[in-house]
């Protein structure tokens, strides 16, 4: 984009929670099979995210509560529960659940947090984030996308929520300080003005490696200092930017 942003939306610094009547979603028809996505989706929190140590509690309840399915393509909704990453479009993709529940659990959110996420894609993460944190600040490169982001977080009313369409690498200045940044594309290195727009004591969750292979890494910054603890190998979509890959 050049430098160049644009906001796709401004919305207030609230949040207001999903309404039962807003997503009727059990027993719908998708081809030739049915899917009761509020089992499938406490399936997948029990079965992808507990069992593999996922333990915060508030963590689990967004993500029991986020109707993951209205985030792809219908076509797709059957297997937006499954264990595995799915396409959004733009050769971009939206994440493997347990992926999710790992990064945000790595942020340690307090309900009062300003987050800023890199990567808003489908913005099912960014609906995560939005149960957790007071506000979220998200940056998506592609705009449309972001468009596509902005209507379902509308829809569904996640009012706390701000996307800009820009190079995530630059992060958001005008918004900073942040308490947690979470990146959902793979970087070369840390992006510096990421690290700059954190507050001191807040969490940074990067993949970090190669085009093909990265570690999930989750910065603390204390002071002039900062501390490292890698989680997991990952694979994640490239982080373009000036200060992400190039190409």
């Amino acid at each position: 984009m050049g430098g160049q942003w644009s906001e796709v939306q401004i919305l207030s610094p609230r949040l207001l929670l999903l309404e039962p009547d807003r997503v009727k979603e059990k027993d719908k028809m998708i081809g030739l099979s049915i899917v009761d996505f509020e089992k499938a989706r406490k399936r997948m929190v029990e079965e992808q995210l507990v069992r593999r140590g996922i333990q915060d509690a508030r963590v689990l309840a967004a993500m029991t509560k986020v109707p993951r399915h209205l985030f792809v393509e219908e076509a797709l909704q059957d297997r937006a529960y499954d264990d595995y990453p799915l396409p959004i479009g733009e050769n971009q993709t939206i994440s493997q659940p347990y992926m999710v529940g790992v990064m945000t659990q790595a942020l340690k959110i307090d309900p009062e947090d300003r987050i800023l996420e890199i990567g808003t894609g489908s913005a099912y993460q960014t609906a995560v984030l939005a149960e957790l944190a007071y506000q979220v600040f998200s940056i998506e490169r592609i705009p449309s996308l972001a468009t596509k982001a902005w209507k379902i977080l509308d829809y569904l009313r996640y009012y706390n929520v701000l996307i800009k369409v820009g190079d995530g690498t630059l992060g958001w200045k005008e918004h900073a300080p942040y308490n947690g940044i979470i990146v959902t594309a793979s970087a070369p290195n840390l992006p510096k003005p990421l690290l700059e727009q954190l507050v001191d004591g807040g969490r940074l969750v990067i993949p970090i490696g190669n085009k093909f292979l990265q570690h999930l890494k989750v910065f603390t910054k204390k002071g002039d200092t900062l501390e490292v603890h890698k989680i997991c190998q990952c694979t994640f979509v490239k982080l373009l930017g000036k200060y992400g890959r190039e190409t």
